[in-house]
């Protein structure tokens, strides 16, 4: 990256620690902060800039952590706040900023305001930091409108009293009401505990669904999923609502108090890239998740269009795009790429892959892919394992199964534990060194066996390994000036190849067509996600070239 006094956050390479099965430190089968702290040299090595840790606060772990019971407090199955502050200070050491995850939509239903919520009864004060309703029909005895859990079933659930409350997620994740102003203080309190002990800023879960329209009115009918990217914006009653930016202004200026261009990543999803920019404008939020690129096919067409317009948007407010490939909530992508048919799916949509896996395809592509993302102008986030090529691991058996979107499905959705797998370090056999050689528990989920292969000591040294291409790529990314934030300009190509340049002097091809096709003129080849051909490169692979 080019040496200017731009923001860190800008071109940032950030790596996702899904803290349950990163590293587990204590044995007892559960990733936790000791096994982060254990592992900052590979992170050093691998060459990130940042991680972003998923909750790891006091909770019931309904939602592994999502529903969060203290803010200020770190769950015991993870560590200590103690420990929490010394990870900050060790990653520091190792040039690695550290990006917690914050929560605001909704709280566990064991969080202390809940609880009161519910001792209070009907039109208390306490239930008004909630959105508790009257049901419809005889007696109340139906949902107050017809929204849907995200996890499957109704969003709202009956108390003893007759009221409903609305939890867009497990019944043990009630909404908070953000026209409250005791919910605006808390989190701007929240936010300054953490800020004030080193954190270099935060992913916010579920950015888009703070406010919701005061009437609550039924949803809008549902979308076709075959749509164009192209579509117009939908009005939602719980989605993406103007309102929410209100918000994100204040909390801007708190991060904008503390030294060290403190950060904010949203996890918005928006049905356009011009409401996806509406979240990082000058006095928003500084960078938004690029959910477009994750959710488009393994088509030329189709990713140009997203990149095209992700760029146009955003340079538009002075934000930069931050790309993505997968994370904790979606199937991890040399599987959803292993698919003859792989088409794009819409915002807040399960995706559903179609087709038999060929996963010696999946990983070609993934390959091609990460060269992709790392060569586009702005930041990008890797997901733990993705450097690793792990795939899907999509027979679980369903004694395993603990995503509350099994259950809530009524079994009809086997949910995200199958990104969630612990991932593997070293040894030929589970626990593959995620935990201690001494440890009596088992990973809290099963990993496969012929998982050493993936490992990161199988792959260290092996220069046709995932893990080598993805340091190789990171550090020529921080060397090359090019690369980072900036601008790229398309060059013609063959149809279904996709070929750009960066000033000064680099080059980035993939070929998503079913051909080879010829390189342009160069000097030489910096990096390329397979072998090269008689000169010629590959259908579904990736080449940096030098001009």
């Amino acid at each position: 990256m080019s040496g200017t006094a731009a923001p860190w956050w800008r071109s940032a390479v950030i790596y996702q620690v899904y803290i349950r099965s990163f590293a587990d430190g204590n044995g007892d089968g559960v990733g936790d902060i000791a096994g982060i702290r254990s592992r900052l040299p590979y992170l050093k090595s691998l060459g990130v800039d940042a991680i972003w840790i998923n909750p790891w606060y006091k909770s019931p772990m309904a939602d592994h952590g999502y529903d969060v019971a203290d803010f200020r407090e770190i769950d015991p199955l993870f560590g200590s706040t103690a420990e929490a502050e010394r990870l900050i200070e060790e990653a520091h050491e190792q040039g690695i900023r550290v990006i917690p995850d914050i929560v605001p939509n909704h709280t566990s239903d064991q969080h202390a305001w809940f609880r009161a919520a519910l001792e209070a009864g009907p039109g208390s004060p306490e239930r008004e930091r909630y959105i508790f309703r009257k049901g419809r029909g005889p007696g109340g005895a139906e949902p107050p409108n017809d929204w849907v859990s995200c996890f499957g079933g109704p969003a709202w659930t009956r108390v003893p009293d007759g009221e409903w409350y609305l939890h867009l997620f497990a019944p043990e994740q009630p909404d908070l009401n953000w026209q409250h102003p005791d919910v605006l203080a808390e989190f701007e309190s929240i936010l300054r505990f953490w800020l004030s002990r080193g954190v270099d800023g935060f992913r916010i879960d579920v950015a888009h669904g703070l406010v919701k329209h005061p009437d609550l009115p039924d949803l809008p009918p549902r979308r076709d999923p075959g749509a164009e990217p192209s579509r117009p914006h939908q009005d939602h009653p719980h989605w993406d609502r103007d309102e929410v930016h209100d918000i994100y202004r204040v909390w801007r200026k708190i991060a904008d108090e503390y030294p060290g261009d403190r950060c904010f990543v949203a996890e918005a999803w928006a049905d356009t890239p011009e409401r996806l920019a509406a979240y990082v404008r000058p006095d928003g939020l500084h960078t938004a998740f690029n959910f477009n690129f994750l959710m488009s096919g393994w088509d030329a067409k189709d990713l140009r269009h997203v990149i095209d317009d992700s760029l146009a948007m955003l340079g538009a407010v002075g934000a930069p795009a931050t790309w993505v490939l997968s994370n904790h909530d979606v199937m991890r992508h040399p599987s959803r790429f292993g698919r003859e048919r792989v088409r794009r799916w819409l915002a807040n949509e399960r995706h559903v892959p179609e087709g038999p896996l060929d996963l010696e395809l999946g990983t070609r592509r993934a390959r091609a892919a990460a060269l992709l993302m790392l060569a586009l102008p702005g930041g990008a986030y890797i997901y733990q394992g993705e450097e690793l090529g792990l795939p899907e691991v999509e027979d679980l058996p369903e004694s395993v199964l603990q995503d509350p979107v099994w259950e809530r499905s009524g079994h009809t959705d086997r949910g995200r534990d199958g990104c969630r797998v612990p991932i593997p370090w070293s040894g030929d056999s589970a626990p593959y060194g995620f935990s201690p050689d001494d440890a009596t528990a088992s990973p809290w989920l099963p990993q496969p066996a012929g998982w050493a292969r993936y490992s990161v000591a199988a792959q260290t040294g092996d220069p046709d390994s995932m893990l080598e291409l993805y340091r190789t790529a990171l550090r020529l990314r921080r060397e090359h000036p090019a690369l980072g934030d900036g601008s790229l300009t398309w060059q013609d190509a063959p149809e279904g190849v996709l070929a750009f340049t960066r000033s000064p002097g680099f080059v980035c091809v993939i070929n998503l067509s079913p051909e080879p096709c010829e390189l342009p003129p160069h000097s030489s080849v910096l990096l390329a996600s397979g072998p090269l051909k008689d000169g010629l490169l590959p259908s579904d692979q990736a080449v940096w070239l030098q001009q």
